[in-house]
């Protein structure tokens, strides 16, 4: 099992890898992604904590469209109101559009949602729902990284998708949805750590965009 100070401190990004510039888009790696360039890392844009929460009755799905190929995240506003609220909202004002899974740990976590790629950005406000004792990190679960002197349930913009069976996390992390489609596009973007827990590729979230039903 990984310590928990391994998953609360964020690595940086690496650096691009791939094809040539003008050839990178149509190049498909050994690992079925689209090469792609990494973009340049941005200072985080100063945002307001959502004042209303997402409807329980219903169904709002977040489409991630990567490099990799496109998972669905089903969002679970019953289990982290505030988290998957917010979520919703930095994803509609396209704050992780043209961002990357900025680390990643083969069998543990692939993680994202730092527009600066450092581990440290976030959207200047924090959300806490304090989860249930009985919170599982599951293979598909979403849920939000916090750094280990926040509270339970802390969460600003970075989130993690279990790629592991079951990694043995205790209760301290807002669960904001479950991948619902691509889980094959997630087990692609695992295999792709290296042993500092960077990524060996670039791995380019290209939009997320939410949908409700």
């Amino acid at each position: 099992m990984r310590s928990l100070a391994t998953l609360v401190l964020l690595v940086g990004i690496a650096s691009a890898c791939g094809g040539d510039e003008d050839d990178s888009a149509a190049e498909t790696s050994a690992s079925g992604c689209v090469a792609a360039q990494a973009p340049d890392p941005r200072d985080p844009a100063r945002h307001e904590a959502p004042t209303s929460t997402l409807d329980p009755a219903e169904t709002t799905r977040a489409v991630v469209v990567t490099n990799c190929g496109e998972l669905t995240i089903t969002l679970d506003p019953r289990a982290s109101p505030n988290a998957a609220s917010s979520f919703a909202q930095l994803a509609s004002h396209g704050y992780f559009d043209d961002t990357v899974f900025h680390r990643i740990v083969p069998g543990f976590v692939i993680q994202g949602g730092d527009p600066s790629a450092t581990g440290t950005g976030g959207p200047g406000y924090t959300t806490v729902d304090t989860p249930d004792e009985a919170t599982a990190y599951t293979k598909g679960v979403v849920a939000m990284a916090k750094a280990p002197q926040e509270p339970p349930g802390a969460a600003g913009s970075q989130f993690f998708v279990v790629t592991g069976e079951d990694i043995g996390l205790p209760p301290q992390y807002a669960v904001i949805g479950t991948v619902t489609a691509g889980l094959d596009v997630v087990e692609r973007i695992g295999a792709l750590g290296g042993a500092d827990e960077r990524p060996t590729e670039t791995v380019l979230i290209e939009r997320i965009s939410i949908e409700s039903s």
